[in-house]
């Protein structure tokens, strides 16, 4: 019997927020399980969402923040502010994909400078610690833009200092620190990040992310070397000594702003250990019959670090099966059977153009919340036990009878 579901999804990128996202699947749920309980645990990944979820979580604020968006023009953004006295900084609410206009969309010129503006911000407001939420970037210049507006200065051979965007980095020279906010130094900088994202090499943040970002395959050659160069002047230059910007995990977070904020001396962590626990998600997971999960896309790349290959992992260690819905299947989308996912299905119900399916995401998985928990109920019922069938004083044999189920629910 299913009595207690828990919803735990991440964000729909540029579609659904994480609770959007759960409170959609809850509509689902209830239209065919309306005596359930359900525990809607919108989960942050570092990306969209993550200040306002951790702060509503602790009962901490939003601080609004004017700062420099990706493309360089003037927005207001945000910093989240913890009653422990840590600030949280989303590099997504200042320097995200969904920040950057589609005609725009080049990972070579967009920066994070704004997201060293909220680091500053924070720094005003006396936060002992600051979270730095990495995901759904749209940049890929290695963190150079939020040391520029820490007072890095980065200059080429002559002694200039260098544009921002990544798409400048293969002219570093040099590292000028001497006017870095001294006050980093001094204050715990913690970076939730993908650990299975490194800067440089094959597996490199430009190759991987840079055509998602609206990176042509000359660009994206063109922002390896760049990040080669920057990894290498940052090393020499700034990086505690031993610091390995290249090929350590979680360097290339967010277009490479793992590896920027490393060579400050931040520390990079996995961003579940880091954020899951905030919502006490093991507990919450074990309590359920039934552990529903979602992401915008389930393909190779979930297992990887993604949200609902997370979540089945955790499930698993209670024995509690895990069902995955996804706007779009992706190549290798059956990999997250290895995860621990037990089902999984797409929510687009017929060929849609993707402005459609962004527009109607909620309608989309609520729907298809609905029809994969209608497959489940009736499997249920094709696997209860059947009572031998009865015979009559002539010898006939009356149809056999499902064993009575306890009432699941409906409309």
């Amino acid at each position: 019997m299913i009595r207690h579901i828990a919803i735990a999804p991440s964000g729909f990128k540029e579609s659904l927020s994480a609770r959007a996202a759960a409170e959609a699947i809850a509509t689902g749920a209830r239209r065919v399980l309306p005596g359930a309980s359900l525990d809607l645990i919108p989960l942050v990944d570092g990306g969209e969402g993550t200040a306002e979820e951790l702060a509503t979580a602790s009962g901490g604020r939003l601080l609004p923040v004017r700062a420099t968006g990706p493309v360089g023009t003037p927005l207001t953004s945000h910093i989240a502010l913890l009653p422990d006295g840590t600030a949280v900084v989303e590099m997504a609410a200042v320097a995200g994909l969904s920040l950057v206009p589609p005609a725009l969309r080049d990972p070579g010129a967009t920066t994070t400078y704004g997201v060293g503006q909220l680091i500053r911000a924070a720094l005003d407001e006396g936060a002992r610690r600051i979270l730095v939420g990495c995901g759904d970037s749209g940049t890929s210049d290695g963190g150079a833009g939020a040391l520029q507006a820490l007072g890095v200065r980065l200059l080429d051979g002559d002694g200039r200092e260098l544009p921002r965007g990544g798409g400048e980095l293969s002219r570093l020279r040099r590292i000028d620190a001497s006017g870095l906010d001294p006050r980093t130094a001094a204050t715990e900088i913690l970076v939730a990040c993908n650990p299975f994202n490194v800067l440089c090499g094959p597996r490199g943040v430009a190759r991987v992310f840079g055509p998602q970002k609206g990176a042509t395959p000359a660009r994206v050659e063109e922002l390896a070397a760049g990040l080669e160069q920057w990894a290498a002047v940052l090393e020499r230059d700034l990086a505690p000594t031993g610091t390995d910007l290249r090929l350590g995990p979680g360097t290339g977070a967010s277009g490479g702003l793992g590896a920027g904020l490393a060579a400050l001396g931040a520390t990079l962590a996995p961003r579940f250990e880091v954020l899951l626990d905030q919502v006490n998600l093991d507990a919450r997971l074990a309590r359920a019959d039934l552990v529903l999960t979602a992401e915008g896309a389930l393909d190779s790349q979930t297992p990887r670090g993604k949200v609902p290959a997370e979540v089945a992992r955790r499930a698993k260690r209670a024995g509690r099966p895990v069902l995955a819905l996804a706007g779009t299947l992706g190549e290798g989308a059956h990999e997250v059977r290895g995860a621990g996912v037990d089902a999984w299905s797409g929510i687009l119900p017929a060929p849609v153009t993707l402005a459609e399916a962004l527009l109607r995401g909620a309608e989309f998985l609520a729907d298809a919340t609905e029809r994969a928990l209608r497959m489940v109920l009736m499997g249920m019922r094709a696997a209860a036990p059947v009572d031998a069938a009865p015979v009559d004083a002539a010898g006939t044999a009356a149809p056999p009878r499902v064993a009575a189920l306890p009432d699941l629910g409906g409309r």
